[in-house]
């Protein structure tokens, strides 16, 4: 299975029209393939919406986009809203989550580590036998790697109620000494992300 990560970077003040556009053309949209999930940043870059697409493989993915276009009503009318757009396609580690509907809370964090080249296996590893015991205080809602796009990345989503929830519960899992996972002296980081972001009222997930 792999995961199509959206991130569009919108003019100031027009996040709300863009999403009413979604919203108004999901309905067609969603009769192809689920959407996983929708969310509007809040802290870290502003002004971006982030869109979750599933789909079993690449090949699915360009037949059913082409299909979406050939509906008319796909893509939204959001053309004078962007500045930026960006995707990637992400692979999920064998312990992770699919962006799977649910609601969790109002906050998600969305992390994206850089490593450098033969990094991720070693990531992989070090976080399998921890992850379900993390999980435990927070939901884990997606971990992978970047296949498509920028290389070398770990992409990883939690939910939280709220930033004091989150607070309190990675205070909770560090002090437990259940997290972070080792990491391999080998493994090099050269960049760490984080961004928060709100789920749109139509999201599967919030």
């Amino acid at each position: 299975m792999i995961f199509e990560m959206r991130t569009y970077l919108l003019k100031p003040g027009t996040v709300p029209q863009a999403e009413a556009a979604f919203d108004t053309a999901l309905p067609g949209r969603v009769k192809l393939s689920r959407l996983g999930g929708f969310w509007r940043t809040e802290v870290g870059l502003l002004n971006q919406i982030i869109h979750i697409w599933p789909y079993e493989n690449t090949a699915e993915r360009d037949r059913i986009r082409a299909e979406a276009i050939a509906t008319k009503v796909w893509p939204p009318k959001i053309a004078d809203f962007v500045l930026d757009m960006q995707a990637k396609i992400l692979y999920p580690a064998p312990f992770s989550p699919h962006f799977e509907p649910g609601e969790h809370g109002s906050l998600y964090e969305f992390r994206t580590y850089t490593f450098g080249p033969g990094g991720i296996p070693k990531v992989i590893e070090a976080w399998s036998p921890k992850v379900a015991a993390r999980a435990a205080h927070s939901p884990l809602i997606f971990a992978g790697y970047t296949e498509i796009g920028p290389l070398n990345q770990w992409v990883h989503v939690w939910a939280y109620k709220n930033m004091g929830e989150r607070e309190r519960l990675r205070g909770e899992a560090t002090k437990s000494g259940l997290w972070p996972p080792p990491r391999d002296p080998s493994t090099v980081v050269h960049r760490q992300e984080s961004t928060f972001a709100i789920p749109a009222k139509f999201s599967p997930l919030r």
